[in-house]
């Protein structure tokens, strides 16, 4: 009885490190910003509920794969930050061929159901966003430049494009404009976590805005990114995708954004720059259900 308690609780060790690998939590915001494109792809009905089913579960196999390619590729810097160090790998609870192997099959596997169950169209858009985040961004921008985020964020503004994609099979303008509020919103909000681990990316070796430009900069361009992620909100209302209440509610949170953002580059402090962050998350759910909300509000 002894050894059958312990072999379960170190299965159960493993399985919730693979869980970890995933990045649950970023995880949750991208199948949610998913499953909003599919609601939005459908004028004034519903999404066929088969494939909002398995667009979401593979969309979030393959979101899964990617962050967990991301942690195998970086370990040693991982291993290196205060934020990070506590990851599976760095504390050698799974080893990188089982990671590796984990991804393959988890990516894989959410791929196949991409095209089997949902349409090849969102497939192979959704391969595209694992190698911009895997081999893109990761690999190729985040060591060599302080604008990774800026480009690499291309890869997490994908999840409404693939929702809207995996109901209708085809990428509209309005889908874009989707992809342009999630674009615009990444930079003020990684570099908001820069700002105050500043330190760690700097122990890591690693080009953050903050390390190479120094803090002020990343401040200011946090401001600024803010100002034009808040113009950008305003398009799905002037181009008739959205009517007053999204219009309301994206101005009202666009305004609390803003006004982080200029507290941040008056008067700094490493509290407020992760309160900051903190709530750019909760914009971008709050933005994106309201989007939900106006979709299917009569008139």
């Amino acid at each position: 009885m002894r050894t059958l308690e312990l072999g379960l609780g170190f299965s159960a060790a493993r399985m919730q490190a693979f869980y970890v690998l995933t990045k649950p939590r970023v995880n949750a915001l991208i199948v949610f910003c998913a499953v909003i494109g599919m609601f939005l792809a459908v004028p004034g009905g519903l999404p066929p509920a088969a494939t909002v089913l398995y667009a979401t579960l593979g969309i979030a196999c393959v979101a899964g794969a990617a962050a967990a390619m991301n942690c195998l590729v970086e370990q040693g810097i991982d291993a290196r930050m205060a934020r990070t160090r506590g990851r599976p790998l760095p504390r050698g609870e799974l080893a990188s061929l089982e990671v590796a192997g984990f991804a393959t099959v988890l990516g894989g596997g959410g791929l196949a159901v991409l095209y089997l169950a949902v349409n090849p169209l969102t497939m192979w858009l959704t391969l595209a966003t694992f190698v911009g985040y895997a081999v893109v961004y990761t690999l190729l921008l985040k060591p060599r430049t302080p604008q990774n985020i800026v480009i690499g964020g291309a890869s997490g503004a994908m999840p409404p494009v693939l929702g809207w994609a995996a109901v209708t099979g085809e990428v509209s303008g309005d889908a874009l404009l989707l992809f342009l509020i999630i674009f615009a919103w990444t930079p003020p909000h990684f570099w908001a976590l820069a700002l105050y681990r500043t330190a760690d990316y700097t122990r890591a070796g690693l080009p953050m805005l903050p390390v190479t430009h120094g803090p002020e900069f990343t401040r200011l361009s946090v401001l600024l990114y803010t100002l034009i992620l808040f113009g950008v909100t305003l398009l799905p209302f002037a181009t008739r995708m959205s009517g007053w209440p999204y219009l309301i509610a994206a101005t009202l949170l666009g305004a609390r954004f803003i006004h982080y953002a200029w507290r941040l580059y008056r008067d700094y402090s490493d509290t407020l720059a992760r309160r900051t962050f903190r709530f750019s998350i909760l914009y971008l759910s709050l933005l994106f259900a309201a989007l939900l909300v106006d979709h299917y509000l009569p008139g």
